[in-house]
């Protein structure tokens, strides 16, 4: 079991680059396997106001990855239409070959229409974002392969996809896909993705068992074996937890059949106490792997 931490809160008191650089070097030194950040405009957490502090992610990735050796760094997740497709993949490429291999690429379709329109981001219909997010795939794929062939897709046109350098991770950057929807994004996840990303509902594990289920038939029909993508869950902390509760709650969602928790802190940035309970987490878990029988 892996265990991730997500950035979704910016308002600290104290400066803000203070802080993320003592929350990346608390991280760095521990089992924690990535550090992830939201990718919005606006504040999206629904127990947040919009107007609380948000700062732009490749931008913030580019700094964790000078401030950090070992631990990974993506977005969770990024909207599709949200960058120009060639833009997106030379910024994942960049924080790969900067942070020497440890960048993922965290994409979706899309949802929050009222943050579009406040900031004037692109957001199609549903079936528009969803082919627009499968051409970013297939132009990601073509331009970590450095296959330089003309792209011409119903959305986008890339007469020479160059992608100089190539990424550092071989063969590309590992590709992870939010969401739930059972036809279109877990076909999308079978089809392209390296790990997909589910929501820890309250629901004794109904959803995420047949998401899960979904995401297999999926992958038989495209001929993958279901073990190659990593399946991840994002959780909220809860205030109190400690470290002991926090690695029971990740054994019982491995028993769900996933394999990666990422934790947020929902409705205020994360707190050292509660870093340093993620931190223990991760390092008992790593442990309990790693120990035979």
């Amino acid at each position: 079991m892996k265990l991730s931490v997500s950035v979704t809160n910016y308002s600290w008191p104290e400066p803000i680059h203070d802080r993320l650089m003592a929350l990346a070097a608390r991280l760095d030194g521990t089992a924690v396997d990535t550090l992830w950040v939201a990718d919005h405009l606006l504040q999206a957490d629904p127990s947040c106001r919009t107007d609380e502090p948000m700062l732009e992610a490749y931008t913030v990735l580019g700094y964790l990855a000078a401030a950090t050796r070992r631990v990974r760094l993506g977005t969770m997740v990024t909207a599709a239409t949200f960058r120009a497709p060639a833009l997106l993949v030379k910024a994942v490429t960049t924080l790969d070959v900067l942070s020497n291999g440890r960048a993922w690429l965290g994409l979706g379709a899309g949802y929050n229409t009222a943050e579009a329109t406040a900031m004037g981001l692109h957001l199609p219909d549903t079936a528009e974002r969803f082919a627009r997010m499968t051409e970013v795939l297939q132009l990601a794929d073509r331009m970590w392969r450095g296959d330089q062939t003309a792209f011409d897709g119903e959305y986008l046109t890339a007469q020479q996809p160059i992608g100089s350098p190539r990424a550092v991770t071989v063969p590309h950057p590992p590709v992870l896909i939010g969401g739930t929807g059972e036809r279109r994004t877990l076909r999308l996840v079978a089809q392209y993705a390296d790990a997909c990303n589910l929501f820890d509902i309250p629901d004794g594990g109904r959803a995420i068992r047949r998401q899960l289920g979904v995401l297999d038939r999926h992958c038989a029909d495209v001929g993958r074996p279901a073990d190659a993508v990593q399946r991840t869950v994002t959780t909220a902390v809860a205030p109190g937890e400690s470290v002991a509760q926090l690695v029971q709650r990740c054994l019982a969602l491995g028993e769900l059949g996933l394999d990666h928790v990422v934790l947020i802190s929902r409705g205020r940035p994360w707190a050292p106490d509660d870093l340093d309970v993620v931190a223990g987490a991760a390092d008992q878990l790593r442990e309990m792997a790693q120990t035979p029988g």
